[in-house]
């Protein structure tokens, strides 16, 4: 291995180790608790180093939503591939997204509603934010129904989760009718 190779792999694993601390902390304390002072601390480097990998702190959450679309996407593919049928899918797609959203409150919030310096919905969209709008897709526009175009469906049943999402998790809709919503959902919007 070349000392450039070493000094890449070294570059990388730093990152890596960032992004995951950035995570670990704010999934525990939120992302005011992120700081770069309090991120340098944690992996035992100085703030220039952290600032040789990201400009600050939205690069970082950029950083966590990048990762995290990929579990997403994973998360629902695995779910759906195991359902049988066009509801079976479309109500596993809605559990894994939803669960994903509950176990990971921090990391969903980096994808969808903190600044995080990505473009969204736009021709330089970041591959892993495009694969998690497809896995999505890819479940969804076999329920679009006639007329409709299986993009601008997914989109709107996104929404939907979307807001039973983080209504659900800030206590503005009661937990307890969760599957019911699941259900309104899948039955109503996709009409299967």
């Amino acid at each position: 291995m070349s000392v450039q190779e070493r000094k890449e792999r070294e570059r990388a694993e730093r990152e890596r180790l960032i992004v995951a601390t950035a995570r670990e902390l704010a999934e525990q304390h939120g992302w005011d608790a992120v700081t770069t002072r309090r991120l340098a601390e944690a992996i035992e480097y100085s703030q220039p180093v952290l600032y040789s990998h990201f400009r600050g702190k939205r690069e970082i959450i950029g950083a966590v939503a990048l990762q995290g679309a990929t579990e997403l996407a994973a998360a629902v593919r695995t779910a759906t591939a195991a359902a049988d049928g066009p509801r079976a899918r479309v109500a596993a797609l809605a559990h894994a997204y939803l669960d994903f959203a509950a176990r990971n409150p921090a990391v969903y919030d980096a994808i969808f509603q903190l600044d995080n310096t990505l473009a969204y919905a736009q021709e330089d969209t970041p591959e892993p934010l495009k694969d998690a709008f497809a896995a999505l897709l890819e479940s969804l526009e076999e329920v679009a129904g006639n007329g409709i175009a299986p993009g601008l469906f997914t989109e709107v049943f996104w929404a939907s989760l979307h807001g039973v999402a983080t209504l659900t998790r800030s206590r503005r809709l009661p937990p307890e009718y969760t599957e019911a919503r699941v259900e309104l959902l899948v039955d109503r919007l996709a009409k299967v």
